[in-house]
């Protein structure tokens, strides 16, 4: 099975990440997902496809000294938690 999951805008209230590690935060957020869903599966509702405007994340709790691949990594949790799955 093939899943594509297509993030258009991630809105990050209140963080700022520094352009040379969004890299690094994208692509925490690309492996997280990706394990999670192939670990976990998805929802049954989302094996016909579809779109929606807004997964709704909830708010992740980050330390001072966060790192991006820790963050990508709640990102991604709060995003799978947020389809439902």
């Amino acid at each position: 099975m093939n899943v594509t999951l297509h993030i258009d805008r991630l809105i990050l209230d209140g963080v700022s990440i520094p352009h040379a590690q969004r890299p690094l935060l994208q692509a925490a957020i690309e492996a997280e997902l990706g394990r999670l869903i192939t670990t976990n599966g998805i929802a049954p509702n989302w094996l016909a496809g579809g779109a929606v405007p807004t997964v709704p994340a909830g708010n992740i709790q980050l330390t001072a000294d966060h790192h991006p691949t820790e963050m990508g990594q709640q990102i991604a949790q709060a995003v799978y938690r947020g389809l439902g799955s």
